[in-house]
C-alpha cells in the first residue's frame, strides 16, 4: 500500500472537534494534529464561541495540505453550535408561518454567519416527512408532513444556502420518517413497502437534488423494502448506488452519519462500519472512530479488493470540488445589521398562544421548571432564558419550587421536553406529569392563574392536555426561552 493511497483514504474521513465550555478546543488538540497529519478531508465542529471557531477553522484551512469541509450541524441557525451567533427557531416552527420568504431569509442568515466563521458546510437541512407521532428523532426539526409542500420548501432552503457560497445537506436519505426506534441506541428498521417509500418519502430528496443540493446524509436505518439484505442506509449498494446514484441521477457528496452511531455499527466495529459504508457508495465518514485503527482497516480493505480503488479515487474527487467550490474568503459576504436583527425578532414571531389569552404578569412572576429531558445526555443550553428575558423587561421574574405568597399574578410553569436524540421515548415521564399537575394544583389553591409554556414539540405539551393558557416555544434552546419571557410580558 503506497502512502499516497493513505493520504487518499484520508481525506475521507471527517472527525469531530468538540468544544468544552471551561476548556475551549484545549483537550481536542491531540486529535487535531493527528488529523491534519494524516490528511483528513476536512471536521466536523460541534460547540464554540464565534470568535474562536473562526481562529481555529482558519488555523485548520492554514495548516492543511489541501482545502477542507469545515462542517457543523445549524438547523436552527449557526447559534445553535456557536455563541455569539444568531440563533434561530426551529425548521418547523418557521414553516408553520406559512412564508416560505422567512425560511429562505433564515437559511441565508444561517450560511452568511457560518461562513465568516469558516464553517462551510452546514449538515442540513432535513428532508424527513414528520409522519408519526412515535418517531423519537424528528419533531420540530422536520418541515412537515405533507411531502409536496416539504419538497417545495427543502429546495428553497437549499438553493438559499447555496447561494452564500455554503454546501448544504439533504438528511437522512432515504427518509427516517417512519422510524419508531433511535439509531443513537439501537439497529433500526422500518418495514413500509417500496412504493410508498418513493412515492412520499423521496419527493424531498427528488427537490433537494433538482436545487443541486451539494451533498446527501445517509441513515443509519435499514429499508427491507428496498434491500433484502436489511443493511442500514448507509452501508447499502442498493440504496446508495443503484436508488441514489443510478435511478435519482445524484452525482454530488454522499456523506456518512456519525459513524460511531449503534444504528450503524451494532455487531460490526466502527472501522468495519467504515469500510462497508465506503463499499456501499458513501464518500466521505462523520466521526470515523479512531483515526489510525479505521485507516489501516480502509488500507487493507483497499488491498484486498473490498475497496475499489477508482470508487476511492471518485470520492477524493468528489470531496476536493465541493472543498474547493466553498473556498473563497471567510468574509465573503457577511451578514448585515438588518440580517441579525430580523433573525433576532423571529423567535418572536414563532411563538404560538393556544387557550388563551395569557393574563397579565405581576410584577413579581414566579416560574417553576419542569424538565423532562433532564435524564437525556448531551450539551444543552441552561434553563434560565425565561427569567433573564423577563428581567431585561423589568419584570421580578423568579425561578421558584413552589408558588408563594411574595406573589398574587399568574404562575408560569415551563415544560421542557422535547425530541431528542438517545432520548428513546415518544411521552412525558410520569414524574413529569406529576410535578406539573402538583404545580398547577398548588396554584389553584392560592387562586391564582397558571400559564404553561411548552419547550418543545407542542405534542409533548398536548400530553398534558391541561385547560391553561399555553404559550408554544417549539424547543429548549434559548433563543426560544428568551422568547417565551418576552412573550409572557407582551400587552394584547
Amino acid at each position: 500500500m503506497s502512502e499516497q493511497s493513505r493520504r487518499d483514504l484520508a481525506q475521507l474521513l471527517l472527525p469531530v472537534i468538540r468544544w468544552n465550555a471551561d476548556r475551549g478546543f484545549t483537550d481536542a488538540r491531540a486529535l487535531i494534529e493527528q488529523a491534519l497529519q494524516l490528511g483528513v478531508g476536512g471536521f466536523l465542529l460541534a460547540g464554540g464561541e464565534q470568535d474562536g471557531v473562526r481562529a481555529l477553522a482558519k488555523e485548520l484551512q492554514l495548516k492543511s495540505r489541501h482545502p477542507l469541509l469545515l462542517a457543523a450541524e445549524l438547523e436552527r441557525g449557526a447559534g445553535q453550535q456557536f455563541a455569539g451567533a444568531t440563533g434561530l427557531p426551529p425548521l418547523a416552527a418557521i414553516t408553520a408561518m406559512g412564508d416560505i420568504e422567512a425560511l429562505r431569509r433564515a437559511a441565508r442568515l444561517t450560511a452568511r454567519e457560518a461562513r465568516t466563521m469558516g464553517v462551510n458546510w452546514n449538515l442540513a437541512p432535513v428532508c424527513d416527512l414528520d409522519l408519526l407521532a412515535e418517531n423519537p428523532l424528528l419533531g420540530t426539526r422536520a418541515m412537515g408532513q405533507d411531502a409536496r409542500k416539504v419538497a417545495q420548501l427543502v429546495q428553497a432552503w437549499i438553493e438559499a444556502t447555496q447561494a452564500e457560497g455554503v454546501m448544504a445537506c439533504a438528511k437522512h436519505f432515504p427518509g427516517i420518517g417512519r422510524a419508531t426506534r433511535d439509531p443513537h441506541r439501537e439497529a433500526v428498521s422500518v418495514d413500509t413497502p417500496a412504493d410508498q417509500l418513493k412515492e412520499l418519502d423521496l419527493q424531498p430528496f427528488r427537490a433537494a437534488i433538482s436545487g443541486g443540493v451539494a451533498s446527501v446524509m445517509t441513515a443509519h436505518v435499514a429499508y427491507p423494502a428496498l434491500d433484502s439484505s436489511r443493511a442500514p442506509a448507509t452501508l447499502s449498494r442498493e440504496m446508495l448506488q443503484w436508488l441514489l446514484r443510478q435511478q435519482l441521477k445524484f452525482d454530488h457528496l454522499i456523506v456518512a452519519d456519525l459513524m460511531t452511531l449503534p444504528g450503524v455499527c451494532e455487531g460490526r466495529t466502527v472501522a468495519d462500519a467504515c469500510v462497508l459504508a465506503l463499499r456501499g457508495g458513501c464518500d466521505v465518514l462523520l466521526a470515523p472512530g479512531d483515526l489510525d485503527t479505521t485507516l489501516d482497516a480502509l488500507e487493507k480493505a483497499l488491498d484486498d479488493g473490498t475497496l475499489d480503488p477508482e470508487r476511492v479515487k471518485q470520492s477524493v474527487r468528489r470531496r476536493l470540488k465541493w472543498a474547493q467550490w466553498v473556498s473563497p474568503p471567510n468574509d465573503w459576504r457577511r451578514p448585515s445589521g438588518a440580517d441579525t436583527a430580523w433573525g433576532a425578532l423571529l423567535a418572536d414571531k414563532v411563538l404560538r398562544i393556544e387557550q388563551g389569552p395569557i393574563p397579565p404578569m405581576a410584577g413579581v412572576t414566579e416560574v417553576a421548571l419542569v424538565d423532562d429531558d433532564d435524564d437525556v445526555e448531551g450539551r444543552r443550553p441552561d434553563r434560565t432564558g425565561i427569567v433573564e428575558a423577563m428581567r431585561l423587561a423589568g419584570n421580578d421574574a423568579r425561578i421558584v419550587s413552589a408558588p408563594t405568597a411574595a406573589s398574587a399574578g399568574p404562575f408560569v410553569i415551563a415544560l421542557f421536553a422535547d425530541y431528542l436524540p438517545t432520548k428513546g421515548r415518544c411521552t412525558l415521564r410520569e414524574d413529569t406529569v406529576a410535578a406539573v399537575r402538583a404545580f398547577a394544583a398548588q396554584a389553584e389553591a392560592m387562586h391564582r392563574p397558571v400559564v404553561l409554556v411548552g419547550l418543545g414539540d407542542p405534542r409533548w405539551v398536548q400530553q398534558l392536555a391541561m385547560p391553561v393558557p399555553t404559550i408554544i416555544a417549539w424547543n429548549g434552546d434559548r433563543v426560544m426561552q428568551q422568547a417565551a419571557g418576552r412573550g409572557l410580558l407582551r400587552k394584547r
